[in-house]
């Protein structure tokens, strides 16, 4: 008979997970409503977005079905999207907030839309495990995953955040004013991480 799994295990492995919109993992973020494990080591996670549009849900989805599938002896994985409560900035660690820059009433990068080209800096990382990381040039390593290592990939440097938010709109078949949002975030992250040069 295989050993039981413990929340704890389900919670380290899903620390592992990152959002694709900001580079922190989803239990930090507040994601992660419930985790439930039952005598057959079925697992139920009860989960939510930030954004009820976002673009990269299904992706959020099989990530974490394929982390807590690395587990020993995991059984069947069943995850629910729940929006309510809704999410908001309160649910994420104290800590991570503050590092990110929430609450703050500016961030530290403002970005013009119209002139900024974002060129990536840094390097991508293949772990052994199949997990991608973003370096920056100090060695400060970010857990990502493939969404976002494709938007860092087209920030060559060419487009403006503005192409870059009608070329992604575009390529997912979603709202404009929607995707420039999630654009101009994920910028403001990367800028932060020291994975994008800063504008001139």
């Amino acid at each position: 008979m295989s050993k039981s799994i413990s929340q704890e295990q389900v919670y380290s492995v899903l620390r592992k997970c990152m959002d694709p919109e900001i580079p922190v993992n989803i239990v930090d973020l507040g994601l992660i409503y419930g985790v439930n494990v039952n005598e057959s080591n079925d697992v139920d996670i009860e989960m939510t977005m930030t954004t009820r549009g976002c673009p990269l849900h299904d992706t959020l989805v099989s990530d974490v079905k394929r982390y807590i599938g690395k587990i020993d002896g995991v059984g069947n994985i069943n995850v629910s999207i729940v929006w309510d409560p809704p999410w908001n900035i309160e649910k994420m660690e104290p800590s991570v907030r503050e590092k990110l820059g929430f609450g703050r009433p500016k961030l530290r990068f403002q970005v013009d839309y119209e002139k900024y080209q974002p060129m990536m800096k840094g390097r991508k990382v293949t772990q052994e495990d199949g997990s991608l990381i973003l370096e920056n040039d100090k060695e400060q390593k970010f857990m990502v995953n493939q969404a976002i290592v494709d938007f860092w990939n087209s920030c060559d440097g060419t487009k403006t955040i503005t192409q870059l938010a009608d070329h992604f709109s575009s390529k997912l078949g979603l709202p404009r004013q929607q995707v420039e949002q999630e654009v101009v975030q994920l910028v403001q992250q990367l800028l932060e991480s020291e994975l994008l040069r800063p504008q001139q």
